[in-house]
């Protein structure tokens, strides 16, 4: 196991750059997940990572050695890629043992590493047969198994889920979380899904176009969003976010005023994006935030509610309701929000104000 830094690494193909500078540090054993949209520049950054791209700027140290100028091989890490990338023509045990094979590694040594891995992984049954007789939850497993065999200082992940259909990408996710909880091995994993992120980070680190614009923990991420980008792309539904005005208490949208808990020092009357998530707009027939509804959507354990905030020309927000509420399209909902879950971000630079 070793700990991982980035130190200003850049990415640039020609003119266009696609890494701005990304700084952080990950601990020894920590598993931290790289989120973000296609084409943020998450898989890129797992590469340069990897040593399958160099960056134009910036060190990556892995055990506290700069490895710039290190052969992917020589890394001492493990990939695990989005298409399994197995031989077709080799087993399950082929599959598994090719590497340390390469490696010159003794027999009697490779047996006992894929016989391990195969032990933690469920494959034992599984060891004679081909790709193409395995589900695609088996063959991600002998691709992690692949990766297991080598005892990486790091696992690098990049997308291995996305192959999968719903019910078997939760199934999966469960026996990473299992399997990191075992091997407690340095994970880097990639991926748009927020679920897996949330699920599986110790620590998150939130890309947009080629920016690291929140690195922390899950919750943390969640409850504190640090711009209305990572307030948006973490939730769902998605984080409420409408334009608004500071007041000398409070902020104050289309007529509706809000009670923030921490009031900023910013001037009253300065242009601000209001944030507050679907889940704590509570029905309440005193509450001062009224909601036009034009579209509902029952769930089971919840209710979606879209509408308008104040009237037919109000801003558009989401309300998450437990499912036995009630609501019916084109109805008033009188709603509140507790001031400790308004979220006030600057209007132009998208910052978080605190």
């Amino acid at each position: 196991m070793a700990e991982v830094a980035l130190r200003g690494v850049k990415k640039s193909f020609g003119d266009v750059a696609v890494i701005h500078g990304v700084d952080c540090v990950m601990a020894d054993g920590e598993f931290v997940v790289i989120l973000g949209p296609s084409g943020c520049g998450k898989s890129t950054l797992l590469r340069i990572v990897a040593g399958l791209e160099t960056q134009t700027e910036g060190d990556i140290v892995i055990g506290g050695k700069v490895v710039n100028r290190v052969e992917p091989k020589d890394r001492n890490i493990a990939m695990v890629f989005q298409n399994y990338a197995l031989y077709p023509h080799m087993s399950v045990r082929e599959n598994m043992a090719y590497g340390l094979k390469v490696r010159g590694m003794p027999k009697p040594e490779i047996e006992a590493a894929v016989a391990r891995a195969a032990k933690i992984l469920e494959l034992e049954k599984l060891l004679d047969r081909r790709p193409r007789q395995l589900s695609g939850g088996q063959r991600q497993r002998v691709a992690m198994g692949r990766a297991i065999v080598r005892n990486p200082e790091v696992f690098l992940f990049d997308e291995p889920l996305s192959n999968l259909d719903a019910k078997l990408r939760v199934q999966m996710r469960i026996e990473l979380k299992q399997l990191h909880s075992q091997l407690k091995t340095t994970s880097i994993y990639v991926t748009h899904d927020q679920v897996e992120a949330m699920t599986l980070a110790d620590r998150l680190i939130v890309m947009h176009a080629g920016r690291a614009e929140h690195i922390g923990a899950p919750l943390d991420v969640y409850a504190r969003p640090a711009t209305t980008f990572v307030a948006g792309f973490i939730g769902a539904p998605a984080m409420n976010l409408v334009p608004g005005t500071l007041l000398s208490s409070g902020v104050g949208i289309d007529g509706i005023r809000l009670d923030v808990a921490h009031p900023p020092k910013a001037r009253a009357g300065a242009e601000v994006t209001v944030g507050f998530r679907p889940e704590t707009l509570l029905p309440d027939p005193a509450g001062n935030v009224a909601l036009l509804t034009t579209l509902v959507e029952a769930l089971g354990a919840d209710t979606l509610v879209h509408g308008r905030m104040g009237g037919a020309q109000g801003p558009a927000i989401t309300v998450r309701l437990p499912g036995v509420v009630r609501a019916r399209e084109g109805e008033r909902l009188n709603l509140r929000v507790a001031p400790e879950d308004v979220h006030l971000f600057d209007r132009a630079s998208g910052q978080r104000i605190d």
